[in-house]
């Protein structure tokens, strides 16, 4: 066996088997660990199941998969095993979080615009311990496509991905970057068209009709495929009701609750107003919640880009110094004018966490995501390991809140016999931290390595390796 220490690399490379894969040199600078065995003992280990806590355990890792876990008394490391001292670490799986994009908030004047991050947000989410991600509608589905093509042949570093198609949306929400569907004919092709591209969701917006929503529905299930929604001009009720298979944003962007509603007409504002005057045990909530249960529609809770600038961080999980300068002062204006200023805001984003915890309480599919747009203070990365962070502040269980963001998005994604928790058999997608979770949620900011398919890459490399450069690319 041989030990971990702070010279193993050049070890690794002339005496161990390297791991099959291939990677460009780009792609290995940020590799610390790339070899065929490898077990991590003594460690405190979370599995993404929802079970207890576990110490004292060993991951015995070979050719990419999980080969044995359990008490490190009991587990058998095989001869030749690259040994990881996890003695007052913690491991849990890799993060798989359903509302991710490649592109960033960048607005102009009084327009709201997006520009795409090909290259540092791959990056970020895997520093951060995303392995798996969905996008959560696309802006450049063929960027994205591709940006998944060149990861999974080791070109580029990022996570795993599963693409959503350009968002389906009509005219009435001016982002220059959207396609605007002009009638519900529209619809089965774009559909289709993007389904042979190999994108693997659907994402519907503000002012869709029902009838857009049926037919994307029929189509994209034809195929195998699942549709998502940011609502505002139907109701989390009619989607539901019509089949929608995702909600987006928790219930923060619901227009249930607007009293003299019109049929299929989007008023953010009023929707917002009726969320902050509903008190948060209304019974006509409880009921949406019982509906939303009975049709098996998963909600996908995305609390930080909604975070309140009073008492938080200017950018949640503490990114911005990977902001280009520009950007970081004006992040800082922006939280500088707004601090103090934010009472309702304050008041939603806890009502909202209140209702999500209790949907799931109450048997509701719950994911996660970060969705990186709103004021721009939303950073890939940074911002999955503060979602961890605020649900277990919000009160969810430490199990609980790891589970929804790992083995929750596998199952939604249908891939939870391969990824999603630490189980014999399944990829090895692991993420070692320095730091008891228990003692400290934000210890989740202290990743080591962040494996992916038994593939370790240094977290804090990655992280260093894009400052000062979100908002370049």
């Amino acid at each position: 066996m041989i030990k971990y220490s702070f010279f193993w690399l050049a070890i690794l490379v002339f005496n161990l088997n390297i791991h099959a894969q291939e990677f460009t040199p780009q792609v290995k600078a940020f590799i610390a660990i790339d070899t065929t065995n490898f077990a991590i003992t003594n460690v405190t280990l979370i599995d993404g199941t929802g079970g207890k806590v576990k110490e004292g355990q060993t991951i015995v890792v070979s050719k990419g998969l999980i080969q044995d876990v359990g008490d490190a008394l009991s587990v058998i490391i095989p001869k030749n095993s690259l040994i990881i001292n996890g003695t007052g670490k913690t491991v849990i799986p890799g993060l798989v979080m359903l509302h991710e994009h490649l592109f960033y908030s960048k607005p102009f004047e009084n327009w709201f615009s997006v520009g795409q991050m090909t290259f540092t947000f791959p990056r970020l989410y895997l520093a951060g311990g995303v392995t798996t991600m969905r996008t959560g509608g696309s802006i450049q589905p063929q960027t994205d496509l591709n940006v998944k093509k060149w990861i999974e042949e080791g070109k580029m570093t990022g996570p795993k991905m599963d693409v959503t198609g350009p968002f389906i949306e009509r005219e009435g929400y001016d982002i220059a970057e959207l396609g605007f569907i002009k009638g519900t004919a529209e619809v089965a092709k774009l559909v289709n068209y993007w389904a042979d591209q190999g994108v693997t969701s659907f994402k519907v917006y503000n002012h869709i009709t029902k009838e857009d929503l049926k037919v994307c529905i029929a189509e994209a299930h034809k195929r195998g495929l699942k549709v998502t929604g940011h609502l505002c001009s139907l109701t989390y009720e009619e989607a539901s009701n019509i089949g929608i298979d995702n909600l987006e944003h928790g219930f923060m962007v619901s227009s249930d609750f607007i009293d003299d509603k019109i049929e299929e007409m989007c008023d953010p504002f009023k929707a917002r107003k009726s969320l902050l005057n509903i008190a948060v045990n209304d019974p006509k909530m409880e009921e949406l919640m019982d509906l939303l249960i009975k049709n098996n529609t998963t909600i996908t809770t995305t609390p930080v880009v909604f975070e309140p600038y009073t008492g938080f961080e200017v950018v949640p999980g503490g990114g911005l110094s990977a902001m280009i300068p520009q950007l970081q002062e004006d992040l800082q204006n922006k939280y500088d004018r707004s601090i103090n200023k934010d009472s309702t805001s304050i008041a939603l984003f806890k009502k909202d966490l209140e209702w999500t915890k209790r949907f799931y309480e109450k048997g509701g599919k719950l994911v996660a995501g970060t969705d990186p747009t709103g004021a721009g203070r939303t950073v890939a990365g940074y911002a999955n390991q503060r979602t961890i962070e605020i649900l277990v502040e919000a009160g969810f269980s430490l199990p609980d809140a790891i589970k929804i963001g790992t083995l929750n998005g596998a199952e939604f994604l249908k891939r939870q016999k391969e990824i999603g928790s630490i189980e014999k058999g399944k990829k090895a997608d692991l993420l070692l931290i320095n730091g008891d979770l228990r003692e400290d949620i934000h210890n989740i900011r202290k990743m080591e390595f962040v494996f992916k398919d038994g593939v370790g890459f240094d977290s804090q490399k990655l992280f260093e390796s894009v400052q000062g450069k979100v908002g370049l690319n």
